[in-house]
This record gives C-alpha cells, sequence and structure tokens, in this order.
C-alpha cells in the first residue's frame, strides 16, 4: 500500500465514506484498527480443539487473519459494512421447519450470492474514497481470505459476537452480512460495540446438534451448517436424523433469539427469494437433474456445494420425512446413479422409512 498523497481531514473523510456507504445500500459502516490479538488467541484456542472439521482453510496463511497489516501491508484501517438479508416476502421459516416434507434453505441463500453484492457494492466505496482523495491502498474482502469478519465487525461498533458466534447488534438482530475494505488510511475509530447477550442461553437449547458446546464456542464439526455445506463427504450418521428437513445451513439459534425481533426486512432485490426455494417440498427438488441444479442455483450461494453434495442433502432430509411410495421410488431409482455418496445416504433414507 502507499501513503503518498495529500493530508486529507480524515475525521470528514471518515463522515463521507459511511455517509456514501449508506446511500450504497450498507445498513451500517464502522471503522476499526487492526489490534486482533484478543480474538486471534480465541481462535488458536478453537483450532487446537479441532473444532474447525475439515475447513482446514481456517489455518492457513498463519497469524494473517488477525494480523491483517501482515495480509496486506499497509494495513491500518479496516471500514467495516453490513447488510441486511432477510427476505420477509419468504414462507414463515418456522412453518416450513414444521412441515418434514418441504425443504429449509437458510435464509442468507435463498437469493443472489450475497459475495458477488457486497464486493461490488465495496468496491463502488473504494472508488468513491477515491474521487475525494486519490488513489489510495486499499482492498475489498466478503467472506474470502483470512480475514476474522466478526471479531473486526465488533471492534468497529457493527454488534457483538453473540453466544451462538453470530454478529448481533441491538437494533437489528442478525440477519445481515458482513464486508471489509482494509486500508492505509489513518481514519478515526468507532467505539466497539458491548455484549448485550446476558444470561440468555436460548441458543444454546434449540441447536439439534448440540453444536454450540459452550457459551461462544462452536464446535463446527456438529453444525448443520457445517454438515450441508462446508462437508464434502458423509455426514455422520450420528447427526443426520436432527438434520431434519434442512438441506442447506441451519438458522435455528437465530430463529430463536430475542435480539432478532429488531431486523428489520430486506430492501435489497437481489436477497428475494429465487426459484420458490423457500417452500420446495424434499421430492421436487430431488427430480433435479444437475443441469437443472445448475440452471437454478446460477449466481446462488447454494451452487458452490455442488450437485452431488446437494442430492446427498435431501437424502438424509428424505430420510426424516414422511415417506410415501413417492418419496420411496424416488430414493430407490437414485441406489442406480454413479455416486456412492448419494447412493449411501440414500440408502440410510430408506432404512429410516422402512
Amino acid at each position: 500500500m502507499t501513503n503518498q498523497r495529500a493530508t486529507p481531514d480524515y475525521d470528514q473523510l471518515a463522515t463521507l465514506i459511511k455517509r456514501q456507504g449508506e446511500a450504497l445500500g450498507f445498513q451500517q459502516v464502522g471503522i476499526s484498527d487492526t489490534d486482533l490479538q484478543a480474538h486471534g488467541e480465541h481462535l488458536e484456542q478453537w483450532l487446537a480443539s479441532g473444532y474447525h472439521g475439515e475447513m482446514e482453510y481456517m489455518q492457513r496463511h498463519g497469524h494473517k487473519r488477525y494480523q491483517p497489516e501482515k495480509l496486506i501491508a499497509g494495513t491500518c484501517r479496516i471500514i467495516s459494512v453490513r447488510m441486511d438479508y432477510w427476505p420477509d416476502s419468504a414462507a414463515p421459516a418456522e412453518e416450513v421447519l414444521q412441515n418434514p416434507d418441504t425443504a429449509y434453505v437458510s435464509r442468507y441463500a435463498l437469493g443472489r450470492d450475497y459475495h458477488k453484492v457486497l464486493r461490488s457494492r465495496l468496491k463502488k466505496l473504494s472508488r468513491y474514497i477515491e474521487t475525494l482523495i486519490g488513489p489510495f491502498g486499499h482492498r475489498v474482502f466478503v467472506d474470502s481470505a483470512p480475514v476474522l469478519e466478526k471479531a473486526i465487525a465488533e471492534k468497529s461498533g457493527l454488534g457483538w459476537i453473540g453466544k451462538h458466534t453470530n454478529v448481533l447488534n441491538e437494533r437489528a438482530g442478525s440477519w445481515f452480512f458482513l464486508g471489509e475494505l482494509y486500508t492505509d488510511l489513518p481514519l478515526p475509530v468507532d467505539t466497539p460495540a458491548s455484549n448485550h447477550c446476558g444470561s440468555c442461553h436460548a441458543c444454546i437449547d434449540v441447536c439439534p446438534t448440540r453444536a454450540i458446546v459452550a457459551p461462544y464456542q462452536l464446535d463446527a464439526r456438529r453444525c448443520i451448517s457445517y454438515l450441508t455445506i462446508e462437508l464434502r463427504g458423509s455426514i455422520p450418521v450420528e447427526f443426520r436424523a436432527d438434520i431434519g428437513n434442512r438441506i442447506y445451513g441451519c438458522d435455528d439459534c437465530q430463529l430463536v433469539c430475542p435480539w432478532n425481533k429488531f431486523a428489520q426486512a430486506s430492501a435489497e432485490i437481489d436477497f428475494q427469494v429465487r426459484h420458490q426455494l423457500d417452500e420446495r417440498t424434499l421430492l421436487a427438488l430431488f427430480e433435479w437433474d444437475e443441469a437443472t441444479f445448475l440452471q437454478r442455483t446460477e449466481g446462488t450461494a447454494i451452487r458452490r456445494i455442488g450437485y452431488e453434495s446437494w442430492m446427498r442433502n435431501i437424502a438424509v432430509a428424505l430420510g426424516n420425512s414422511q415417506g410415501g411410495d413417492a418419496v420411496i421410488t424416488a430414493l430407490q431409482k437414485k441406489l442406480n446413479c454413479d455416486s456412492d455418496l448419494i447412493k449411501e445416504h440414500c440408502t440410510w433414507a430408506l432404512e429410516q422409512l422402512r
């Protein structure tokens, strides 16, 4: 990064950046320094416990994840943003979860891939800053690289990390995405958010697989989001029944959180439901071939898990469904496919239904 520029009024610049960020569709913009040492120690303990499972990328790059200046030389401030995504037009989440024959897709994945949306807006924000002060050192991140986005959001005043390890805002709950702009601009920093979880443990109690092993401690190996999205192999048998009808992610800990009574519906058209994925039946989705899957998940976060994992997840959910002749026939048909992974989970589902 370069520091060769005329010295601007950084207080005024920070105000203008936040104002422009809101104009670009971010609900909040905050600024932090790069001291994430305390969060880095928490990360190292989490990794040492093996809670990351097969997410080997979490331990790559050494200390760069919590030492931003080593990831991008010259970084001294981080502009952190949040954008609401709750799709108010979607079928009620609780009702979908209570219907074992309907597929539940995590609310964040019902619309366009958030990586694309936030990255585009952050790039626009960086170009705006350039119009004010000229070229400056920066880099945009949206859940893409060794970045402790939740810790940065907390330091930037966007919210605190709750007991379920998601970021909570006392005026907006937790249904929002995060993005970062690393920069070499010595902007004034915001006051870190304080924790307001108190004695509440609703998220810990509701977790279907008991993945929140202690307050602020998530064992990803037990988490349904990890099992249905990050894990590429066989889903451990001990968790399959508890997955229920959740075929992509899990929102239970957020749905039960009292702070989400303050959550706001997203005004972003990009985050509205695509292809009726908010209330499709499991059987209807199980009938998709790979071409259909690729076509109907184009531009969404779902596509990245691939067709095989998608079918694996639905097979498990069908094993937890009410069954019926059509379901059994569909599962039996897949026993002739080329994927051993899909066949294994279909076999399990058929055993459950029998």
